[in-house]
């Protein structure tokens, strides 16, 4: 049975407890025998001797009687037993805080290597009990802290990275132009302003991205046919699916699928699933959006869109970063087959925002499945 530290406490003290006892006991024998030794010294003694017995046992019993009182016993052992009692007790006391604030000092030097900057500082769990239970709550703690300030660091790189491309793009171009002397043509104009609608796609996104991690985006939630919405979607991207030689279809029944969301986000949610399938999937390949009106998962009802692509595939040990911001599968997925990494991470939080959440399953070389789940009926309203 696992011991808590309540029930080691409570272990203790009836240890204190039967120390005491015992020591009582002891003491109250030898007491008792020493008042024995000392009836016989008396002048008592005589006197007891040539009694008749029945005085005599009277004679005892006022004796001892008269002097076990407890007045008597304290006032006689009264030096000793509080020498003896007292030294106990300090000494259970120093041990006992000793057991119960030994975990705590580990763990309070940990703290403090902590608040200097070592992230990589870890206490040893060696009970089940709470301070053990404390002790692994600070590991997970400061596992959490040190994946954080490495996401951070990736975040900062990467988004110096981003800004830098459009920007170098933008400066190098503009400094051979004013070096050759010439004006700016119309076409390079629109070249730069190119890369200006990319600079300013990637900060709107991460301003987006932003608000969506601190829990602060707003949601414009009404009812939605999400039916007829996602069949204006795949028209939309219809266009440029048979520029790449790919095939895109909708599969749905025929009755509206209503819904409680915010028509705009919930648009950039599946414009970044299917640009995203289009983007990796090779010609003559196929897309399929498909609709499904009521999904039990998780004790609850959800309306769930897959897409569906029949593309190159992400690799089973990629598949946990998908959703991390910047991350990009290798050389397959790089920034040169365009987009800036935030797409699927938006996506993410996007259905998160809608109380629902987001799957994924994939197989190098056959396709990728990107299901939706978004909840239905009450639950949407909780949001």
């Amino acid at each position: 049975m696992k011991m808590t530290v309540r029930m080691k406490i409570f272990a203790y003290m009836v240890l204190l407890v039967l120390i005491i006892s015992f020591t009582f006991s002891l003491t109250t024998q030898v007491y008792t025998a020493d008042l024995i030794d000392q009836f016989q010294r008396e002048q008592i003694y005589t006197d007891y001797l040539s009694s008749a017995p029945e005085e005599q046992f009277e004679i005892f019993k006022s004796y001892f009687l008269g002097n076990t009182r407890l007045d008597a016993l304290l006032q006689a052992t009264h030096g000793m037993r509080l020498l003896f009692f007292g030294a106990i007790g300090l000494i259970f006391s120093f041990w006992l805080s000793g057991i119960l604030t030994h975990p705590l000092k580990k763990l309070i030097a940990a703290i403090e290597r902590v608040a200097q900057g070592d992230l990589k500082v870890k206490v040893p769990v060696d009970t089940k009990d709470e301070y053990g239970k404390v002790a692994q709550t600070f590991n997970d703690m400061t596992l959490r802290l040190r994946e954080a300030e490495e996401a951070r660091r990736r975040l900062v790189a990467d988004v110096a990275h981003e800004l830098r491309t459009p920007l170098s793009v933008m400066q190098l171009k503009l400094e051979n132009y004013q070096q050759a002397g010439h004006h700016i043509s119309p076409e390079m104009l629109l070249r730069l302003h190119d890369e200006v609608i990319r600079l300013n796609q990637l900060v709107d996104d991460l301003h987006v991205l932003s608000l969506a991690e601190a829990g602060r985006l707003l949601l414009d939630h009404k009812p939605l046919d999400l039916t007829a919405h996602l069949e204006r979607i795949v028209d939309d991207v219809r266009y440029e699916a048979e520029e790449n030689g790919l095939d895109i279809r909708l599969c749905t029944n025929s009755r509206p699928v209503t819904m409680m969301v915010d028509a705009r986000r919930i648009t950039q949610v599946f414009i970044n699933l299917l640009t995203n399938a289009i983007r990796y999937t090779p010609r003559g390949g196929k897309i399929t959006v498909k609709i499904e009106d009521r999904v039990v998962d998780r004790n609850a009802f959800f309306a769930c869109v897959s897409v569906i692509d029949t593309g190159i595939g992400i690799p089973a040990e990629e598949l946990p970063h998908l959703f991390d911001r910047f991350y990009r599968v290798e050389e397959a997925r790089s920034r040169h087959t365009g987009g800036t990494g935030l797409g699927l991470s938006i996506v993410h939080h996007f259905v998160r925002a809608h109380g629902g959440f987001i799957r994924v399953a994939s197989q190098p070389d056959e396709g990728t499945i990107f299901t939706v789940y978004l909840p239905k009926g009450k639950e949407i309203l909780k949001n």
